[in-house]
């Protein structure tokens, strides 16, 4: 019997045997993974003790995820999403040095090419939904504003739909843009207020949740990709903290820091300087980049 080979396979020993089998692997970053992998499944079996129907049942699972996927789907993504484990990796790999605003999930509907801006340009291109006016500054963790900083931003409309969930219907690039901050890294926009939309849930992801008792929705948000020369990217949204799944995305993509104060003002002399027909909702939130040379800590 080889070094590598642990000898014959038994309940107790399953472990030692499994990944004794990978010990000539080539790649060690791949033996370390599949070692970690193979010890925590096997934990997991032995601690529910699964029947066959019940571990068939898994496998057959995790086959209908696998034929939801396709070129504009990715079943396996929003598996992890509900999980939990999108925003764990996410968290993982970008900490953030302390004050340095916090990363959330890119999401699926960001779009490459979005038009740059005038500042203060309305995203809105149908007009459709309650007025928004969205501004604040980009800053180093030291206080000092960052100029000419590369804003991306896009939304869900009014309805809870991306212009990409309905084309045909919404414009092309509607509810999004590209901004450029000014001298004192400020940023300011027209927009609409977002609504919260669930998730694709019609497929097995969704009936999961279901049976799970949990419901498929993302509360309100703004998407920002944020960049800057010198300074690492932050990918994140801003969040109504007053919306009906603030505390429950199905993503668990809401940070507490990340939650903006949208509130609904009355100001005729702005409203009628931004071109808003009445009331509108006035958003401020600042963002806070680190540079790339800054020592990060755990977030």
């Amino acid at each position: 019997m080889s070094a590598h080979e642990k000898g014959f396979f038994t309940e107790e020993n399953s472990v030692e045997v499994v990944t004794g089998r990978n010990s000539e692997a080539s790649d060690e970053r791949l033996k370390q993974v599949m070692e970690v992998m193979t010890r925590k499944l096997h934990e997991a079996v032995k601690e529910i003790e699964p029947t066959q129907d019940e571990w068939m049942q898994a496998i057959q699972f995790l086959t209908r995820t696998g034929q939801m996927c396709n070129e504009w789907r990715q079943e396996f993504i929003l598996l992890s999403d509900v999980l939990g484990v999108s925003m764990l990796v996410d968290a993982i790999n970008n900490r953030k040095p302390s004050g340095a605003s916090e990363s959330t999930v890119l999401g699926p509907f960001h779009v490459e090419g979005a038009p740059e801006l005038e500042m203060g340009a309305n995203i809105c291109l149908d007009a459709k939904g309650e007025d928004m006016f969205i501004q604040g500054r980009i800053l180093d963790t030291a206080g000092h504003p960052i100029a000419n900083a590369v804003i991306d931003v896009w939304q869900a409309n009014d309805e809870g739909f991306y212009d990409v969930q309905q084309q045909g219907i919404q414009p092309d690039f509607n509810l999004r843009g590209v901004f450029r901050t000014d001298a004192d890294g400020r940023y300011w926009f027209r927009a609409v207020k977002p609504k919260f939309y669930p998730i694709p849930d019609d497929g097995p992801v969704g009936q999961l949740l279901g049976q799970l008792g949990r419901h498929p929705y993302r509360p309100a948000h703004l998407h920002y990709i944020i960049k800057a020369d010198g300074f690492e990217t932050l990918v994140t949204h801003i969040f109504d903290p007053d919306d009906p799944y603030i505390n429950s995305d199905a993503v668990f993509g809401v940070k507490e820091s990340l939650l903006a104060e949208f509130r609904w003002t009355h100001a005729p002399d702005r409203a009628l300087s931004y071109d808003f027909k009445g009331d509108f909702w006035d958003v401020e939130h600042d963002f806070v980049l680190a540079r790339i040379a800054e020592k990060r800590g755990s977030s």
